[in-house]
This record gives structure tokens, C-alpha cells and sequence, in this order.
């Protein structure tokens, strides 16, 4: 049976928060309401964008939580058009991508991002070759519905018992158990090594070397 490591981008991958603060901003500004802080952005980077509008602003009607998801995606993409989307990968994480794929491990992205913005981030760091499953929010409910995992391990034939989901928000961890499989945290996203082991993450990485060695063992 393949082992199949799934990993997360936004936080876990690549460091979003302040494209999508600017964008989230720029979305509820058109929207005449209060802007929320960046703080409780971050808290909902992982959900899918309706859902996530819909977290920070709760009293709003269903059909304000998608034109505001539709507003924030023009946003982002004119951040792109103007070459402000800065997405950095961590440090370590391309050279622990590179190891584990070395190692055997089937890889795979499963993620709130749109097909189209994964795509980008993946190419522009030359890590799409890697990656054998991607997940995006354009497909499936949002996280924490299993959906994304259980379609990978399809694509990959791969069980529950031998896939593990990487990432960094208590959103991953909760997609993780309701499919069954194992998760680990990490520690340089934006929910707290504490939350997620309270998810039921099995263990919390401090860095991606060391997430690299609990693969391995």
C-alpha cells in the first residue's frame, strides 16, 4: 500500500497571512462594514472563502457571505496583477519536500485555496512535480469535511492507515480524524501547537526537519 503525506498551504506550505489579511480587508471594505483584524483573519486562513467571510462576519446573510467572497477574489487577483502576492515558502519546507519524495512518500496538497492559486504558488516554487494529488476548495466542502483527504487517498491508493495530513490549523487536524487518518501539526502556521493537539494531532513539528524525521520514523 502507498504512504501518502498531505500537506496544506496556507501556513503550512507557503506564508499567506498578509495577502490574504490585505485581500480580506479590501473585501469587507467594499462591503461597508468594520474591518476585521488581522488576528481573526489568520484564525480562519484554511477554510474555504465562503466560509471563512462567513466566520468573521457571522450575522451576515448567506448571499452577503458569497459577494463577499467574490470581492475578496478580485482583490487577491488584482494584488497579483500588480506582483504584490508575496507567498514565501517556510524555510526547510522545499528541501523536506524534496526528501520525502526521495524517501518514497506519494505526496499531495489538500487545501482551501482555488485551483487556480494553487497552481500558481505550486509553479512558482517549482514544487508541482512533487505533488501527485492536489485538493483545492474549488471541489469539495471546506475543511474540516473529509472530502479532500478521502479523494486523494483515492487518486493515490492509498488508506487511511497509511496517510497522514500536515498542517497547521485545528481545520486540518479536524478533516484528519474525520477521515481517519493520522495528522501532524505544525508549529509555524497560524493556530497554536496547544489547539492542535487538542484537535488530535498525534504530534507537533517545530520546524520542517523535524517533521521530516517523524516521517521517517
Amino acid at each position: 500500500m502507498n504512504h501518502l503525506a498531505l500537506f496544506d498551504c496556507d501556513g503550512t506550505l507557503v506564508d499567506s497571512a498578509a495577502n490574504i489579511c490585505l485581500a480580506m480587508e479590501q473585501c469587507f471594505e467594499a462591503a461597508a462594514l468594520p474591518l476585521p483584524s488581522r488576528h481573526a483573519t489568520r484564525r480562519v486562513v484554511g477554510l474555504s472563502l465562503v466560509e471563512a467571510v462567513a466566520a468573521l462576519h457571522p450575522e451576515g446573510e448567506a448571499d452577503l457571505h458569497i459577494a463577499m467572497a467574490e470581492d475578496y477574489k478580485r482583490a487577491f487577483q488584482l494584488l497579483r496583477g500588480q506582483g504584490l502576492v508575496v507567498e514565501p515558502l517556510f524555510d526547510g519546507i522545499a528541501e523536506t519536500i524534496g526528501a520525502l519524495d526521495k524517501a518514497g512518500w506519494l505526496l499531495g496538497v489538500a487545501t482551501g485555496k482555488s485551483d487556480r492559486g494553487l497552481a500558481f504558488c505550486l509553479d512558482h516554487h517549482g514544487l508541482a512535480p512533487h505533488f501527485v494529488t492536489l485538493q483545492t476548495a474549488d471541489r469539495h466542502p471546506s475543511k474540516p469535511h473529509p472530502s479532500m483527504i478521502e479523494a486523494a487517498m483515492a487518486e493515490a491508493g492509498a488508506s487511511p492507515a497509511d496517510t497522514v495530513m500536515i498542517g497547521d490549523t485545528v481545520y486540518d487536524v479536524e478533516m484528519a480524524v474525520a477521515a481517519g487518518t493520522r495528522a501532524i501539526g505544525v508549529a509555524w502556521g497560524y493556530h497554536t501547537p496547544a489547539e492542535l493537539l487538542a484537535a488530535g494531532a498525534k504530534a507537533v513539528a517545530a520546524t520542517p526537519a523535524e517533521l521530516g524525521e517523524m516521517l521517517d520514523g
